[in-house]
């Protein structure tokens, strides 16, 4: 999770999360509801798997083992039905702040500037309205409940292990120390590179529109110049994405083998059950997807940040120079 970038761009956050309040605030209200209902039902499975396992192994009672599948289906389908609430709220929410961002009033102006013959505005409104509001839209609608549903469920998916086994379960929480680590320094590089991006497509977008400045030869030069530089910026980006993601599940298997060992170590000393080793390994799954949404909802919190930054001092002037 990048703390660090969003420190340093703290200004930056805090306006874009004063816009979000604005938009949405009774809608986050609702969101973070729906969230908190999501991360508590997502535990049920979690024990239910456990008691299936062992009255499967040492009870050998097939009506409890019904029972509980039975159970467990309808807390899959709760959770289910849930998160499609979830995720669709949170849609409708993103796509009115991105229906705002697109019709407000200067860049409206901005769009018309054709006529007036100030290629440079319509340019980098074309860019507004094409891809930079996207990134903001969408954060509006996970702002609040995306860190309280991911959190929630690694808090409360770790509590329920320290209650079952604490050996284990400190095995689980030491593969995520070291991500801490690179995770950070990692994210902190895309971003710098993410906001040279949105730049250079900003100027590629005014060189699309300005028809008559320069000679041909030169405008053709520089636009592929800077189509170039927008690919080398992707590619440098790709690579440190992309390298995250691979030491990510590298730690997460790194995990699984950790606590098969001393899983296996306890099953055969007496001194857990089966059963904690399958929750185990289901619990450190559950806890290695929030974790990655919420490294990926720290990138985009950032990302967002710059984007409306640079979308605000636009709106607030009424001029691409803003």
């Amino acid at each position: 999770m990048n703390f660090v970038a969003a420190t340093r761009d703290l200004p930056a956050v805090k306006h874009l999360f004063r816009f979000v309040w604005k938009m949405s605030a009774r809608d986050q209200i609702f969101l973070s509801l729906l969230a908190i209902s999501v991360f508590l039902v997502d535990l049920i499975p979690l024990e239910l798997q456990r008691r299936i396992t062992n009255a499967a192994v040492d009870k050998h009672d097939f009506r409890i083992v019904l029972l509980l599948c039975l159970g467990y289906l309808a807390a899959a389908a709760l959770m289910g039905l849930l998160k499609f609430g979830l995720n669709v709220y949170r849609s409708a929410v993103s796509e009115r702040a991105n229906r705002h961002l697109r019709l407000h009033e200067n860049l409206m102006r901005m769009v018309n500037a054709k006529r007036r013959g100030d290629p440079e505005e319509e340019g980098v409104a074309i860019s507004i309205v094409v891809s930079e509001v996207e990134a903001v839209g969408g954060f509006v609608g996970t702002s609040f409940s995306e860190p309280i549903l991911n959190g929630g469920v690694l808090v409360s998916v770790f509590g329920y292990m320290l209650v079952v086994q604490p050996m284990m379960a400190l095995v689980a929480l030491g593969l995520f120390v070291p991500q801490m680590l690179f995770i950070p320094l990692l994210q902190d590089a895309i971003n710098r590179r993410t906001q040279r991006r949105i730049k250079t497509l900003r100027r590629l977008s005014v060189d699309i529109v300005e028809e008559s400045k320069g000679p041909r030869a030169d405008r053709e030069r520089s636009f592929r110049r800077r189509v170039r530089r927008v690919y080398e910026l992707n590619m440098q980006i790709f690579r440190r994405k992309f390298g995250m993601n691979f030491l990510m599940n590298l730690f997460y298997h790194i995990g699984v083998i950790g606590i098969l060992f001393i899983g296996s170590w306890f099953v055969i000393d007496g001194k857990t059950e089966i059963g904690t080793v399958v929750a185990f390994i289901s619990g450190l799954n559950r806890m290695n997807d929030p974790w990655g949404d919420l490294v990926n909802y720290f990138r985009d919190l950032t990302n967002a940040a710059v984007k409306y930054r640079l979308i605000a001092r636009v709106l607030d002037t009424g001029s691409a120079t803003g």
